[in-house]
């Protein structure tokens, strides 16, 4: 007795599909992805020094302590960009309260922002961070900083942002 195996639908339709065929619809997928493989391969500028910071934005002066507007408990956040073993340092402190964040690395522009990333060995959370910040940032994040006309700047991370003003050295 013979058995005709039937098979799917799908692969009946990939049976009448010849080898030439197959190659063409690759290549049509690979130039659709290409694309998408260049803007994750752009250069971007990355800076590990003030100096290399302040070039990346074409702003020389370029405040590097910045005090938080936006506070809605009377004790705002004091941000300074640092320079610690050839790397920016980015230290939160909350006035009153201490650390409420710091991280290490470097800080690459991404349009018309710069962008921090860390992993979470490259953060630390002080007493002063509350539970929301400490769960959104413990493995890994990324703090956003936007200028705002002249004078402000948007920091922003998961689940907070703030908007500050330079402090005059």
């Amino acid at each position: 007795m013979d058995h005709v195996v039937r098979m799917p639908l799908r692969f009946r339709l990939l049976e009448n599909i010849s080898l030439a065929m197959c190659r063409k619809y690759l290549f049509l997928l690979l130039l659709l992805l290409l694309p998408l493989n260049g803007e994750a391969q752009e250069s971007q500028a990355c800076a590990a020094t003030i100096s290399e910071l302040r070039v990346i934005l074409g702003d020389q002066t370029f405040p590097l302590k910045w005090e938080e507007t936006t506070m809605d408990d009377g004790k705002p956040l004091v941000v300074s960009i640092l320079e610690k073993n050839g790397n920016l340092f980015l230290e939160f402190i909350k006035t009153k309260e201490g650390l409420w964040a710091e991280s290490i690395g470097v800080m690459c522009k991404s349009g018309s922002d710069i962008e921090t990333r860390f992993t979470g060995d490259q953060i630390r959370l002080g007493p002063a961070a509350n539970w929301l910040l400490r769960q959104a940032l413990r493995r890994d994040g990324k703090f956003r900083l936007t200028r705002i006309g002249t004078g402000q700047l948007r920091i922003a991370t998961n689940g907070w942002s703030g908007i500050f003003s330079p402090i005059a050295k």
